[in-house]
């Protein structure tokens, strides 16, 4: 929790006002805006490719959790008891009345004693839900339950951006404020619990031999990146939409605070009934805890089994997944769409922007099929770790680089002041450019000496595999050469110079719209409020 506060404060919420910031001056998506810098236009490229990983193997996730909110419809939980028939003689249920032939040993023993143990619900998940395969390079057969639910989810995300930011605009109203609702449900039912409190503390203890560990910072800059959106694409595209003046600096210290406070308000949801469940366990909660999809498939809906209702708690919590995954892809989604409408900009792709919608859609249901297969959860969790972790700092630290040291911190905190009416706050601007890209830096110097490759449960990754996390990860970062090298030899001028520096300058077009717009707001205030993101592309 310290290094995530650290992130929040010196990373987080600097870049999220810059992106902000960004999008809504330039008024484009995240390809448009790089006429700041165009030789940097593979930042925006780079953007695109993470946003399209993460948007593959997001809808999986969305899609699990569909699969149990449609089996939590039932009296009983399938996940409470041992009696079924994907079930090993190792399982031990916490509510099962006959544990096994060795009735007499207790069971706060028999999950001391043995590694051998495993939950209902973890077998439930691994032999059932996954019937997962014993190597990554063995897919085995594609699972027919989640790949419906694949196809369930990517047809509420299409139905839901049919008409773009005007349908998602008002679905997000749904899907950003009711799983506080459920949240709140869940957190009063959590506390009344007994051993609730055991949890809690475990939570917010600090574990100071952790600190000086490289992984812990790498692992909250990543999750700053992604509870944020920094790096994808998303925020450039979405604060396009703005009006030119819209207080975005209000806009981003509000978001990120409420974001972060929210991140830690679930942390008592999670850890109260986890602490609950140690207690009926008699075990130490550090036994139960778990992580990424142990934490949301394996040890809480566990812990729903020992609540009365248990089915409604389970699809309250599934719900409530659903609704906040729901919500990122819609970001992720209209994020691609819009920067390929933006970049061909003719008139007819945008009167066709919903086939564009269809088409990314039904290649995203495609590519996610693979991880449907029964090696279908290593493929996400590799996808998960290389493909969107190390490149989303990379990305962002490029570009901060770019806007403060390429186009000039003056030129754009000046863009800023036309906008808002005001400078960017000092500490903003030292933080642009020095400090969050000396922290990006170091944790990414740091992360690499204390690389350790990725593994599951007992599972280690072969080489193959990890190289392929590796290309995964550089796919988005060499966007950023490649494109820098293809724009310099394409460039006119007689020395390479002259060639970089007309790179590195900024188009005739840059802050084109936002001309167009105060002018607009002079004459026709109304055809500013009604004008799309990607007004410009056919100029």
């Amino acid at each position: 929790m310290f290094p995530y506060f650290i992130m929040l404060v010196f990373c987080g919420i600097p870049l999220f006002f810059m992106e902000l910031s960004f999008g809504q001056f330039a008024s484009q998506g995240c390809l448009g805006v790089w006429r700041v810098s165009p030789m940097f236009k593979g930042v925006g490229y780079g953007m695109m490719v993470v946003s399209t990983y993460i948007g593959i193997y997001y809808n999986v996730v969305i899609c699990i959790a569909f699969y149990y909110f449609f089996v939590s419809m039932t009296r009983v939980l399938p996940w409470t008891y041992c009696s079924n028939a994907w079930n090993t003689p190792d399982c031990v249920g916490v509510l099962d009345g006959n544990l096994s032939s060795h009735a007499a040993v207790n069971l706060t023993r028999l999950f001391n004693a043995t590694q051998k143990r495993t939950s209902p619900s973890k077998e439930y998940w691994r032999r059932y839900v996954l019937n997962l395969s014993d190597d990554i390079g063995n897919l085995g057969e594609v699972r027919l339950p989640l790949l419906g639910c694949l196809g369930v989810s990517w047809v509420v995300v299409f139905l839901c951006l049919i008409k773009g930011v005007k349908s998602s605009g008002k679905v997000v109203y749904f899907t950003a404020t009711f799983p506080y609702v459920v949240l709140t449900i869940l957190f009063v039912r959590g506390i009344t619990l007994e051993g609730a409190l055991t949890g809690i503390m475990y939570y917010l203890t600090p574990q100071w031999d952790k600190i000086l560990d490289a992984k812990v910072w790498g692992d909250a800059a990543s999750q700053i990146f992604y509870s944020l959106g920094c790096a994808w694409g998303g925020l450039i595209t979405m604060a396009s939409y703005n009006k030119f003046h819209n207080n975005c600096y209000r806009d981003s210290i509000i978001i990120s605070i409420t974001n972060c406070a929210t991140s830690v308000y679930a942390g008592f949801v999670i850890f109260s009934i986890l602490g609950f469940m140690a207690n009926h366990l008699g075990v130490d909660i550090s036994k139960v805890a778990d992580h990424g999809p142990g934490l949301a498939f394996v040890a809480y809906p566990e812990a729903l089994t020992l609540l009365p209702i248990s089915p409604l708690w389970s699809i309250l919590f599934f719900f409530m997944l659903i609704l906040l995954g729901l919500g990122t892809q819609f970001c992720l989604l209209e994020t691609l769409v819009t920067a390929i409408v933006d970049e061909v900009g003719n008139e007819w792709i945008i009167r066709r922007k919903t086939f564009v919608t269809l088409g990314v859609a039904v290649a995203g249901f495609l590519l996610g099929i693979p991880l449907t297969t029964q090696a279908g959860i290593y493929w996400l969790l590799l996808m998960d770790n290389y493909a969107a972790s190390f490149s989303l700092v990379v990305i962002s630290c490029i570009m901060c680089v770019a806007i403060m040291y390429i186009y000039g911190h003056r030129n754009y905190f000046k863009d800023i002041e036309m906008m808002l009416g005001f400078p960017p706050p000092l500490f903003f601007q030292i933080c642009w450019r020095f400090i969050s890209p000396a922290i990006i830096f170091f944790i990414l110097v740091f992360t690499v000496i204390q690389y350790r490759p990725i593994s599951y449960n007992e599972y280690v990754y072969p080489t193959w595999a990890i190289s392929i996390g590796f290309l995964m990860a550089l796919s988005s970062v060499i966007c950023i050469p490649i494109y820098a090298i293809y724009k310099v030899c394409h460039s006119e001028g007689d020395t390479l110079l002259e060639v970089g520096d007309r790179g590195q300058s900024p188009c005739p077009t840059w802050g084109l719209p936002t001309r167009l717009s105060l002018t607009l707001e002079l004459s026709a205030p109304h055809c500013v409020q009604a004008a799309p993101m990607g007004w410009m592309g056919g100029c």
